[in-house]
């Protein structure tokens, strides 16, 4: 089991170096790398929501450590493509601000849902947030280049909140006050980001 964890991990690290890469040549964007990769980046929602989606992924352990961050990686890819191709969606910034609020809460309280339903709920918020990346893509990148990159983006962000989970699992007794701060404070920036004072 740690073998295929690993090899998951290794596989979603391989998949975002090619726009590592390409975001620092130093000639432009490459044809929307760099923007893409920046984007998710840039703004606090969408990391703090990747992060706390890596994050809950470390808490439920086993296939939902791979499941909840490739869903939502594939559901984004989706969201994506239709903000690219400028299909209206409702309420995508409200969207955005309560996966920040339910992906804390999902961390501080230790959720521990069927794995079906915690890929539900990343797949579900994934959209708003691909969409959020598709509709701001800048006129003059590649559509393409643009989304590989904003998904590697979100995949090493999944990645930081998988370590984050997995080393304060590793601390011992004080590892569910330090999830509980920890998404609590992801939670709360979500409802200042929700309530426009963030």
């Amino acid at each position: 089991m740690k073998a295929a964890i690993k090899s998951g991990l290794l596989a979603l690290a391989a998949v975002s170096l090619p726009a590592v890469a390409f975001a620092h040549t130093g000639v432009g964007d490459a044809g929307g790398l760099a923007h893409g990769f920046m984007h998710p980046i840039g703004g606090l929602d969408h990391v703090l929501a990747m992060v706390a989606v890596g994050t809950f992924a470390s808490i439920l352990g086993g296939r939902a450590l791979w499941l909840v961050p490739a869903s939502f990686v594939l559901m984004m890819a989706v969201g994506g493509f239709l903000g690219i191709e400028g299909v209206a969606i409702p309420f995508v910034e409200i969207g955005i601000a309560l996966s920040v609020v339910v992906l804390g809460l999902a961390v501080a309280l230790r959720w521990n849902p069927p794995t079906a339903a915690a890929v539900g709920v990343a797949g579900l918020f994934a959209v708003f947030h691909g969409y959020a990346h598709g509709a701001e893509m800048p006129l003059d990148a590649a559509g393409v280049n643009y989304a590989v990159s904003f998904m590697a983006a979100t995949a090493l962000l999944h990645i930081v909140g998988i370590g984050l989970g997995i080393a304060i699992g590793r601390i011992g007794s004080t590892s569910n006050g330090a999830l509980r701060f920890g998404g609590s404070a992801m939670a709360l920036a979500g409802v200042a980001i929700l309530t426009g004072y963030l």
